[in-house]
């Protein structure tokens, strides 16, 4: 459908109409080439906000996938890099391609629930790229003092976000559209997929971060015109 090697409309279906969990574990070996996959040119731009931060001592990349983020972060962390997901599809497609990354972290991946963190206070910077749409609403709160909880103090959380986009965009009427479909597919199917367009946006984002203590430092991703409506959240445990 996207890609020569990427799924088929036929395999989204089956995909979508299974549980997050089991989605994502059908879409993995194929996940690299759909558009779900956070592009490099977003990751390329984090990484120049973070290179010169760097070192950092352990890293937790949040809803790993298939590993991008863990090949960002490897190379800026000293000690280890953390992987975490719930689907044991993505972490086996991770392992195969963080294992040869740059970097002499060792890297570790951790199937489990980002908001249940099978974690103590261990982490320097924890990312999240692509995957708050899969945390609903109701659940920002637990899942902001989950990352809070496992963060050092002097830790960052970092994220890529944006703030609401006009009413009549393009962007916002397909990711309406998109939201629609899901919520009457969750209504009629259980259980449910969660994911989620135009969510954990600025301001209310940061509102939640700073109520739970973080100082926040929000910036535009790139000066490049294609990345003008991306924020670099990087929220500071004090």
């Amino acid at each position: 459908m996207f890609h020569p090697k990427g799924p088929t409309f036929f395999e989204l279906a089956v995909q979508a109409l299974s549980s997050t969990e089991r989605g994502y574990d059908l879409l993995a070996p194929k996940f690299d080439y759909t558009p779900f996959r956070t592009p490099d040119v977003i990751l390329d731009a984090v990484r120049q906000h973070l290179t010169p931060l760097a070192p950092f001592g352990v890293g937790l990349d949040l809803c790993c996938g298939t590993g991008a983020g863990m090949e960002l972060l490897r190379p800026l962390c000293r000690e280890r890099v953390v992987g975490l997901d719930f689907s044991q599809g993505m972490l086996e497609v991770g392992r195969c391609r963080v294992a040869v990354a740059p970097g002499t972290a060792d890297v570790e991946f951790v199937r489990g629930n980002a908001l249940a963190l099978p974690f103590g206070q261990v982490f320097d910077l924890v990312v999240c790229f692509g995957a708050c749409g899969h945390i609903l609403p109701k659940d920002e709160e637990r899942f902001i003092a989950e990352v809070w909880r496992v963060l050092r103090p002097g830790g960052r959380f970092v994220f890529v976000s944006s703030y609401p986009p006009p009413f009549f965009s393009i962007r916002h009427v397909v990711a309406r559209l998109f939201n629609g479909v899901m919520h009457v597919r969750n209504a009629l199917k259980f259980p449910p997929f969660i994911m989620y367009y135009l969510t954990f946006l600025l301001p209310e984002v940061q509102t939640l971060l700073q109520g739970r203590g973080f100082h926040t430092d929000i910036r535009p991703l790139s000066a490049a015109r294609s990345l003008a409506p991306f924020q670099l959240v990087m929220a500071e445990r004090p």
